[in-house]
């Protein structure tokens, strides 16, 4: 009766995933220690995935997205009131999303078990690499302040399916009265930033309507000095203005 129950999550085993830190960077490897408890029955754990959670928005509203999945460990049995710890490094994908401007991205655990699947949400607060942080600071100080920074729904874009984008409205400095706005969206790796550049010129209505006031382009960073990544996109957006 006990292995019935547990099927339909009563008595069921338990998971907690506790992180080095919940403060990480794309990029980034943090350890972390997965702490199973067993339930009123022995079970049978198959695997067990950690998966990096988000949500985005389309057409139709808000949904949940996956940035990327991993598989952990063999299967094993947990016995009745078994603690288990599994000590492990948990690698903070490339494609995460920043959590600026509300968005959420957390940690999900699930144990693969017969019936409910036990899991666990670990929030995490996701900062700017040092090259992104770069960026950011070279679009300040050319007067370009952000405005909003959430994922949207792109069809066609990998397997995730929306990206986060970076819109930045001028408030002072050299583009001011010549941009309505400049949207940014990274592509990280160990290596480089490449960052998509949609400069948005302030133009009458019939160019807004069709769509030619807005040009894009690309910026590759290599470096987190601001000043070097400030003249790129300098240069960038005053050839697309």
């Amino acid at each position: 009766m006990k292995k019935v129950l547990a099927t339909v999550g009563i008595g069921n085993a338990t998971v907690d995933t506790v992180l080095s830190s919940e403060t990480v960077q794309p990029g980034e490897t943090v350890d972390a220690e997965i702490r199973i408890e067993g339930g009123n029955a022995e079970q049978e754990v198959r695997h067990i995935d950690l998966e990096f959670e988000t949500y985005y928005h389309t057409e139709d509203g808000r949904r949940e997205g996956t940035v990327d999945t991993s598989r952990l460990t063999d299967g094993f049995t947990i016995e009745p009131d078994e603690s288990r710890t599994i000590d492990t490094q948990v690698d903070i994908p490339w494609g995460t999303p920043l959590t600026m401007g509300g968005v959420e991205v957390w940690l999900e655990t699930e144990l693969d078990v017969t019936g409910i699947d036990p899991e666990d949400k670990d929030y995490l607060d996701v900062r700017p690499t040092d090259r992104m942080q770069a960026v950011f600071d070279a679009a300040e100080s050319l007067g370009l302040s952000l405005h909003t920074a959430k994922n949207e729904e792109v069809p066609g874009w990998g397997s995730n399916r929306f990206v986060q984008e970076f819109e930045f409205r001028t408030s002072g400095g050299p583009f001011a009265g010549d941009l309505d706005e400049i949207e940014l969206i990274f592509d990280p790796g160990p290596d480089r930033l490449t960052v998509a550049v949609e400069v948005d010129r302030r133009g009458g209505l019939l160019s807004e309507m069709t769509d030619t006031d807005e040009r894009k382009d690309s910026l590759v960073v290599e470096t987190a000095d601001a000043g070097a990544v400030e003249r790129d996109l300098r240069e960038i957006i005053e050839r697309n203005v």
